[in-house]
């Protein structure tokens, strides 16, 4: 079956819906709009009108879409019911009455757990799992909306439907999850956020939404409609396969996928097939996705110019110190600038001051006011990037794990039936640190090196799972009879000590590294990189998003031969 994706996040490209569905033929079309920061907006948005919850974006699609969709006869299955799949599903109807169309909407729901009474929770929601969207699609269902199940069930579910797996099927589901993964976060697959972007054809296209071949016994084939921008290679899939996943197992509610039994080849140009996933029975409790309103926070941004910059810095530090009287404050300055720069903004620097506390006051007017009044009373070029800003509430992000008899994964069938889906019977212990790397790790011993960027032929994607940041590594498939050597070379150099040495931020906090073979790289997670979430975080790329494009321009030893 053909399943495409036209969705990788809460704001993304709003046209690809009609784009997917006009482009060449599909089974299913999902759309992927959740993600822990997503959840905490979403409640927010609940907190003025209850009656919302949902992603808003996927209902104007599907005003635009839903007939066409009809048309063509493609299924849609999103996540973007939120925290009120009810609510979203119910507005859909409306939309399609007013459409004149007949559409069967159903919608999964269980995944809210506050009521177990997990702290002060904003929102608290278990990741379920396929087998109620394959329920809902069984029974004949044209739409499926769900509140948080894992990205991945998005295709899962569909693929259960469509091939009459059963939940002790784990090497096919896991096949599904590991297409799945690929397909969630849209054209991340076919060139997004792609450290090798420069090799991407014709940049003048917006890039294409990757779609998945799934085959009966869980293998696939990613690829793309035809015309689209961008590219599916072995190192986009790759790119992709590596975001924001910690170990070589890959829990998911319905099964522990094994990621280091990938493996990937190309098979035509834009076809990627992924092939040997193996899988075991699934863990035996849910995630849960925990959001806290953990206070306000605020931040000041000064321009310095010219000499002695950090002079001046020192000096509007000193100033408005009196002033900082919130909880947390975090200081940060740009790099230096270059000497006898031909532009003012080459001679500048930037100083940022964020503050966080319980209350808003501190964080509010006392702060913003005192960084004004220095404007003719502090160093020489006072200026700043813009007007103070009030203070705005932040989130708290935290992982929970709940026994799965503490939440009912129910379909609501387009007939308002509702149907319990029942839990696995098997399930495995977690086993997370079987594929972490042996150290000594086995590797000839470097002779000669030179010093050159990490990324001369390693390519890199991260970002964030609450609070830890993500990075994989891989050596990329350019063609060169060196590569075996080089992904030796690779899992070697990359130690916890080298990674701290990479990334000093990273030199107090526990570190480690997941070696995937068949990937030709390794993975890192850095824990506690990033505070408690993205939300709550004062770095400076509170993702992580460009850790992997800042560790491959560090410099480091590779052995001369290599290159």
């Amino acid at each position: 079956m053909r399943i495409g994706n036209c969705s990788g996040f809460y704001g993304d490209r709003l046209s690809a819906m009609r784009e997917m569905l006009e482009g060449g033929p599909l089974d299913v079309l999902t759309g992927d709009y959740l993600a822990e920061l997503t959840m905490l907006i979403l409640g927010k948005d609940t907190m003025k009108d209850a009656s919302l919850g949902y992603a808003k974006t996927h209902l104007r699609q599907m005003e635009d879409c839903l007939g066409l969709a009809l048309e063509r006869g493609v299924k849609i299955v999103s996540n973007a019911g939120g925290l009120n799949p009810a609510g979203l599903a119910e507005r859909l109807r409306e939309v399609a009455k007013g459409l004149g169309l007949d559409v069967d909407v159903a919608h999964v729901e269980g995944d809210d757990v506050r009521s177990l009474g997990l702290g002060d929770a904003l929102t608290a929601n278990a990741y379920l799992g396929g087998f109620g969207i394959a329920a809902a699609l069984r029974e004949g269902a044209d739409v499926v909306v769900t509140g948080r199940v894992t990205d991945a069930s998005l295709v899962v579910g569909p693929a259960v439907a469509h091939h009459g797996w059963t939940p002790t099927s784990y090497d096919e589901v896991a096949g599904a999850v590991v297409a799945g993964h690929v397909l969630e976060c849209g054209t991340q697959a076919t060139g997004g956020n792609f450290s090798g972007f420069k090799t991407l054809p014709d940049h003048r296209k917006p890039l294409g939404f990757p779609v998945a071949e799934i085959a009966a016994d869980g293998t696939s084939v990613i690829t793309k409609h035809d015309g689209t921008g961008g590219a599916v290679t072995v190192d986009t899939v790759t790119a992709q396969l590596l975001y924001e996943i910690q170990s070589t197992r890959y829990l998911n509610p319905d099964v522990t996928t094994h990621l280091d039994t990938v493996e990937l080849r190309e098979v035509g140009p834009d076809r990627v097939e992924i092939s040997g996933v193996r899988g075991d029975a699934p863990p035996e409790r849910l995630k849960v996705c925990v959001n806290e309103l953990g206070g306000f926070r605020n931040t000041v941004e000064f321009v310095l110019t010219g000499l002695d910059i950090d002079a001046k810095a020192d000096w509007v530090r000193e100033q408005l110190a009196p002033a900082l009287t919130a909880t947390e404050v975090s200081w940060t300055r740009t790099a230096l600038p270059a000497p006898d720069a031909d532009t003012e903004e080459g001679a500048s620097a930037l100083l940022r001051c964020t503050v966080k506390d319980p209350k808003p006051d501190p964080v509010g007017r006392g702060f913003t006011g005192a960084a004004v009044e220095l404007a003719l009373a502090s160093y020489p070029g006072f200026t700043m990037t813009g007007p103070p800003a009030a203070p705005s509430p932040y989130g708290v992000y935290r992982a929970e794990y709940v026994d799965r008899s503490a939440v009912t994964h129910t379909v609501v069938h387009a007939d308002g039936r509702r149907e319990v889906v029942a839990d696995p019977t098997e399930f495995t212990e977690p086993e997370h640190h079987t594929s972490l790397r042996p150290s000594p790790y086995p590797a000839p011993v470097d002779s000669l090196t030179r010093r050159a960027p990490l990324g001369t032929f390693v390519h890199a994607r991260s970002g964030d799972k609450g609070g830890d940041a993500n990075l994989g590594l891989w050596v990329m498939h350019d063609g060169s009879e060196k590569y075996d050597a080089r992904v030796t070379w690779l899992t070697k150099l990359i130690t916890p000590r080298k990674v701290r040495e990479l990334v000093p931020e990273a030199a107090d906090l526990e570190v480690e590294v997941h070696v995937l073979p068949n990937l030709g790289g390794v993975n890192v997670l850095i824990h506690g990189l990033l505070g408690e979430g993205v939300a709550a975080s004062t770095r400076f790329d509170p993702q992580a998003k460009g850790l992997g494009e800042w560790v491959r321009s560090r410099v480091v030893h590779i052995q001369e031969g290599l290159l």
